[in-house]
């Protein structure tokens, strides 16, 4: 019973001993695979972009709207246009 006892306190002991919160390999090479500098660039650009984007699309709207009004203010009355093939006649 005793040879039990030490061969499963030895063998959890090693089991807990694989167990090393401090691997300092592993956050080195976390922190090299997460450049700061490369991702603010990064967000920057994407910010610029959107910012472009949104100018864009205001002025299409913008112009769709100015050749919206440009249309009705050609836009001829009927009323006008009849009394116009009056006159001719």
């Amino acid at each position: 019973m005793k040879r039990l006892v030490f061969a499963i306190v030895g063998t959890a002991a090693l089991a807990l001993g694989g167990c090393n919160n401090n691997n300092q390999d592993a956050v080195q090479n976390a922190e090299l695979n997460q450049p700061e500098s490369d991702l603010n660039e990064i967000a920057n650009q994407a910010a610029m972009d959107a910012a472009n984007a949104q100018a864009a699309a205001q002025a299409n709207i913008q112009n769709v709207q100015q050749e919206q009004n440009a249309a009705v203010d050609n836009a001829v009355n009927p009323q006008e246009a009849d009394e116009q093939n009056v006159s001719g006649m």
